[in-house]
């Protein structure tokens, strides 16, 4: 059967590691990037098998996810985060493509994703699907620094069964990764020109909380729903906002250069 392997890039994932790893056991290569753990990360990953390539750089998601590519040996290939877990119809369902030999190259799995302990089912979560199981040379990851994705000339065929993303566990990590991913969305904006205002940053995070809780439904998800519609909001808000701030920074410096 062909050879299969899992990739995937750390940083400080300790809560995480060991059950990713072990819904990933079946894979015939499992190799981790990691970018400076300093929470015992790399010798979990070690202990449930992995090989582990240790870095400090940090070149964003897309770059990195790609460097952990070029690592990869296995003639099939399987991206997975820390925060996500392969259930085992979805391992069945892999396996089953793998030795089958599919003629087919590329395929997305739908993921299902939790906030805060429960599972979106609306808000534009589900059903979410993600390139993820594809034969080595025929994708490669963007070079965005955040929201990466995987590129292809091949037509993607739909898996059936779910992956798992625990993405949210608590509002620290909500708060956190809002913080984190508004200042990478802002410096995307910056690396591709793109300006805006203050007026501007208030209308997309106005959008975002629309777009999510009433468009895609995010108030059948409850009170959970309604949370949710508030972080989009939020992290838009921030990205923008951020990217304003900065251009204003600029005029500023320039004005007292004159």
């Amino acid at each position: 059967m062909p050879s299969l392997t899992l990739i995937i890039i750390t940083l400080n994932e300790a809560a995480n590691i060991e059950a990713c790893l072990r819904s990933a056991s079946f894979a015939d290569e499992i190799i981790v990037l990691d970018s400076g753990s300093n929470d015992g990360t790399p010798d979990l990953a070690r202990a449930m098998g992995a090989l582990v390539h240790s870095t400090t750089d940090w070149p964003g998601f897309g770059p990195q996810k790609n460097k952990v590519l070029a690592l990869a040996t296995g003639e099939w290939i399987f991206s997975l985060d820390a925060d996500e877990r392969i259930t085992p119809e979805l391992r069945d369902e892999i396996v089953s493509i793998i030795s089958e030999n599919s003629s087919r190259n590329i395929f997305s799995v739908p993921r299902l994703s939790s906030y805060c302990g429960q599972y979106m089912m609306h808000s534009g979560w589900n059903p979410d699907y993600v390139v993820r199981l594809f034969r080595r040379g025929t994708a490669k990851f963007s070079d965005d620094l955040v929201h990466e994705r995987l590129l292809t000339q091949e037509m993607v065929v739909k898996l059936k069964f779910p992956l798992l993303h625990l993405s949210f566990p608590d509002f620290e990590s909500v708060l956190e990764k809002v913080n984190r991913y508004s200042t990478a969305g802002a410096k995307t904006m910056a690396k591709n020109g793109k300006s805006t205002s203050l007026s501007g940053a208030i209308g997309h995070g106005v959008w975002a909380f629309f777009r999510t809780y009433i468009l895609r439904r995010g108030f059948l998800d409850g009170q959970l729903g309604l949370a949710l519609a508030i972080s989009n909001a939020e992290g838009t808000y921030y990205r923008y906002a951020k990217r304003w701030l900065a251009l204003r920074q600029e005029v500023m410096k320039n004005e007292v250069k004159k």
